[in-house]
C-alpha cells in the first residue's frame, strides 16, 4: 500500500521533493528563499573577512616600518652616547606604546643587546680599550646582572619607573658637575690622547662590574651610564674612549637580562626585532657622529638626553 503524505496525497518514491497541488509550493519556495540568504551572508561575510585580512595587512606593513625607523633613530641616539639606545627607547615605550615599565625595559633589550656589540666594535676601531679589563669588568658584571634582573623582574612596574628616572636625574646632575668643575680637562675629540688606556686596578674593576651590572640588571641600561663616568672621573679616560669600553660591558649584560626578562614574560618580540634591525643599521653613524663632537659637547648632549629621559617618565607615571 503506497504510503501517504501528510496532506493525503499518495508519495511516489519517484516524485522527489514532492510538490502537492496548490499550495505546498510555499515551502520550497522559503527554502530557497533561506539559501539565497544564507548565500548572500557568506559571500558578504567572505568580503568583509577579506577587507579585513587587506586592512590588518596594511596596518602590520606601517607598524614594522614606524618600528623600524623609530629603531634608526634610536640606533644614532646609542652610538652617539654609548648606551645602546635604550636610554631613549624605554620612555618612548611606555608613553607611545603604553608598556609597563617591565614590558618597556624588556622590550628595549632586544634592540640594546646588538646595538651595543656593534657600537663597541666601532669604538674599538677608533680606540682599542684594555681587553683584559674589559673581560673581568664583564664577568663580574654578569653575575651581578643575573641577580638585580630576577629581582627587578618581582618590582612593581611603577615603582621601577619612578626610581628609574631619579636614578637619571642623579646621573644628570654629577656630569653637570663635571663640565663645570674641568671644562678642559680633555682633548678635543678629533684628537684623542695617544696610547692605549692604562689597565685598572683589580678591585676597582670588581667594584665597578658589581655597580654596572647591578644598574643594568634593575635599569636595563644603567651599566654603561655607570661606568662612563666612572672612567672618565677615575681613570681619566676620554669621553669617547670610555663610552665604548662600557658598551663592551654592556654587552653580556644585555643578553643576561634578555634572557631574565623574557623567560618572566616581559619582552614584545613583534616589536623589539624591527627596532633592532633599524638600530643595527644606523649604530655606527651615532659612533661617527660621537667622534666629530667635542667633549664638552658630547658631554651636554648626554646631560640633555638623562633629562629629558627622566622628565617624560615622570610625567608618564604622574
Amino acid at each position: 500500500m503506497p504510503s501517504r503524505c501528510r496532506d493525503g496525497h499518495v508519495c511516489r518514491p519517484d516524485a522527489w521533493p514532492h510538490r502537492p497541488p496548490g499550495g505546498g509550493g510555499h515551502e520550497r519556495a522559503g527554502e530557497g528563499g533561506a539559501t539565497m540568504l544564507r548565500s548572500f551572508v557568506i559571500k558578504s561575510g567572505r568580503r568583509q573577512g577579506a577587507g579585513l585580512s587587506v586592512g590588518m595587512a596594511h596596518h602590520l606593513v606601517l607598524t614594522v616600518l614606524t618600528n623600524l625607523l623609530l629603531g634608526l633613530g634610536l640606533g644614532v641616539a646609542g652610538g652617539l652616547l654609548g648606551i645602546g639606545g635604550g636610554l631613549i627607547a624605554i620612555p618612548i615605550l611606555g608613553y607611545l606604546y603604553g608598556m609597563d615599565q617591565h614590558l618597556a625595559q624588556g622590550t628595549a633589550l632586544v634592540m640594546i643587546a646588538p646595538n651595543v656589540l656593534i657600537g663597541f666594535l666601532r669604538y674599538h676601531q677608533r680606540h682599542p680599550v684594555h681587553l683584559r679589563s674589559v673581560a673581568t669588568l664583564c664577568a663580574v658584571a654578569m653575575a651581578s646582572t643575573y641577580v638585580a634582573a630576577r629581582f627587578a623582574a618581582r618590582l612593581d612596574a611603577d615603582h621601577l619607573r619612578t626610581a628609574f628616572a631619579w636614578f637619571l636625574i642623579v646621573l644628570a646632575v654629577y656630569f653637570a658637575s663635571q663640565l663645570q668643575d674641568r671644562p678642559h680637562a680633555e682633548p678635543a675629540a678629533a684628537h684623542p690622547e695617544p696610547g692605549a688606556p692604562r689597565a685598572m686596578p683589580p678591585a676597582a674593576i670588581a667594584l665597578l662590574g658589581i655597580a654596572s651590572g647591578g644598574m643594568s640588571g634593575i635599569f636595563t641600561v644603567g651599566g654603561g651610564l655607570v661606568v662612563v663616568p666612572a672612567l672618565v672621573t677615575l681613570f681619566g679616560m676620554s669621553q669617547t674612549r670610555a663610552q665604548g669600553m662600557a658598551l663592551a660591558l654592556v654587552v653580556p649584560g644585555s643578553l643576561i637580562a634578555l634572557a631574565t626578562y623574557a623567560h618572566a614574560g616581559h619582552v614584545s618580540w613583534g616589536t623589539g626585532i624591527p627596532l633592532a634591525l633599524g638600530g643595527m643599521a644606523s649604530v655606527s653613524w651615532g659612533v661617527a657622529l660621537a667622534h666629530r663632537f667635542s667633549p664638552m659637547r658630547l658631554r651636554l648632549v648626554f646631560c640633555a638626553v638623562l633629562v629629558g629621559a627622566a622628565a617624560a617618565m615622570l610625567v608618564e607615571g604622574a
